[in-house]
């Protein structure tokens, strides 16, 4: 989930997620390891024991906080739709894409959003990002639906010259909730104050800024 998170060729990961964990860490003093996980079973993994903390751009909504709990939030980014440029989608309403097939990556917050107001589109929903990308390329979606910085991102590469971004979607704080935030058990309150006050510190410290702005040209952390 580029530029968030990504599995390199030589099994290395990077991204924002992967350095803001390493600085909350080393904030910490705690001796961290990462390991990788389908998006589909992470909540059942971090349940069962797997790991610890799920540092992955996963949103804080009503309906997760029913299965973990969360830190605060360490960024906040708008979604958006991005099509072939040379749609005639005029803007991100239901009426906008009514008709339209729009791609989407499945277990999301994107996802429920899509489905709750492209009612009179055709939703298609993916494992993962790559796969929509592929399909958007190829000609067999009419928009796609993701938060802005992975549809910029993916703008930036060779097969993302063939499409613009249409809009960016106003958030749904019920659905796409109040950001990103490291989702720990539930009743873990002590792992979840230590991290807030990493958050806050590399916040403070210019250590979140420095990762920031390898990334982003403005303050993901958002208002």
């Amino acid at each position: 989930y580029p530029p968030f998170n990504n599995l390199e060729a030589d099994g290395t990961l990077t991204g924002f997620d992967i350095d803001i964990a390493k600085a909350l860490c080393a904030e910490m003093n705690a001796d961290c390891e990462f390991v990788t996980q389908d998006w589909d079973g992470i909540i059942p993994a971090l349940q069962a024991g797997k790991f610890d903390a799920i540092i992955a751009s996963m949103s804080i909504t009503d309906e997760r906080k029913e299965k973990v709990d969360f830190t605060n939030k360490y960024y906040n980014t708008p979604p958006a739709i991005v099509a072939p440029k040379d749609t005639d989608i005029q803007g991100v309403t239901k009426e906008d894409l009514a008709g339209k097939v729009i791609g989407v990556q499945g277990s999301t917050t994107h996802s429920n959003y899509a489905e709750a107001t492209y009612t009179d589109s055709d939703v298609k929903l993916y494992p993962t990002a790559d796969e929509y990308k592929l399909d958007l390329v190829n000609g067999r979606l009419d928009a796609v639906n993701d938060d802005i910085i992975v549809l910029k991102e993916f703008l930036g590469t060779p097969e993302g010259d063939c499409c613009k971004v249409v809009g960016t979607i106003t958030p749904d704080p019920a659905i796409h909730g109040e950001g990103a935030g490291i989702a720990i058990r539930k009743g873990e309150t002590e792992l979840a104050e230590k991290f807030n006050k990493a958050i806050e510190a590399i916040r403070a410290n210019g250590t979140y800024k420095e990762i920031n702005d390898k990334y982003f040209d403005f303050d993901a952390y958002g208002g």
